[in-house]
């Protein structure tokens, strides 16, 4: 399942808080239209690096896969930011 939505929460120790939820499923439409100069430019630098085009392929849609559930957060100072991937 790939990432639909992505949640920033920033709570600032003077300022105001915010939550901002980003659409991840809109940029599948320009991914899709960009799609034939990504494949392009992931197959040269492949060739340059002698990494096999399927097993990249494959790498980079596990990696996406399994974006779902990620969970960051960091803390400094009283000010913190949080990013969730649902």
């Amino acid at each position: 399942m790939t990432p639909n939505f992505a949640v920033v929460h920033v709570n600032w120790q003077y300022g105001p808080n915010f939550r901002l939820w980003l659409p991840l499923f809109l940029l599948w439409v320009p991914a899709i239209l960009l799609a034939p100069f990504i494949l392009l430019a992931l197959l040269i630098a492949c060739l340059i690096s002698g990494v096999r085009f399927w097993d990249c392929i494959a790498s980079g849609w596990q990696l996406l896969c399994s974006l779902p559930g990620t969970d960051v957060r960091v803390a400094t100072e009283g000010n913190k930011v949080s990013v969730r991937i649902l």
